[in-house]
């Protein structure tokens, strides 16, 4: 019996996907993640001394190139690009990662560790003054190449209603 998942094998036993024989292809990502924070800390972040946010883009990077270390069974990849955008609402942080390369399998991991750790360094950052936040909605937005081609998320999480993306 074949296993409906690609890191399984016919016994269940745990295997990286075998990617040799796929042509190589550009391929994007985006993912999407929020924190909500209350609305005084969102203010700091705000604010001319909200570092907090640089700290959180070059962690959302470093995690993206980091992440065949992080998830077991995922590939290691030339990643090409990288980019990091916020938004902020009344009460509420977004954290989009786009994710570029020319490979053989898709970016769609690197983009959502990426959102996952920015989100955990801020909240790391805050919650002294805010010890209430929550990470919610962390997703694939879109994603483009391979075989599948493109795929957008039909049904996203809300959060980033009211937004100003920075």
């Amino acid at each position: 019996m074949k296993s409906q998942l690609t890191h399984l094998d016919e016994k269940g036993d745990a295997q990286m996907v075998d990617v040799s024989k796929k042509d190589m292809s550009a391929r994007s990502a985006v993912a999407r993640g929020f924190i909500q924070l209350s609305g005084e800390v969102v203010g700091l972040l705000k604010g001319p001394k909200g570092d907090a946010l640089q700290v959180a883009r070059l962690a959302a990077i470093m995690a993206t190139k980091r992440t065949d270390e992080l998830i077991p069974l995922c590939h290691t990849i030339g990643l090409d690009h990288a980019e990091i955008r916020f938004g902020l609402g009344p009460d509420v942080v977004g954290l989009e990662v786009t994710t570029r390369c020319r490979g053989a399998t898709g970016v769609e991991m690197e983009a959502l560790v990426g959102v996952q750790i920015g989100l955990a360094t801020i909240f790391d950052m805050v919650k002294a003054r805010c010890p209430e936040a929550v990470i919610f909605g962390v997703h694939v937005v879109q994603k483009i190449g391979g075989k599948t081609g493109h795929w957008t998320h039909p049904d996203p999480p809300g959060g980033s209603e009211g937004f100003e993306w920075l």
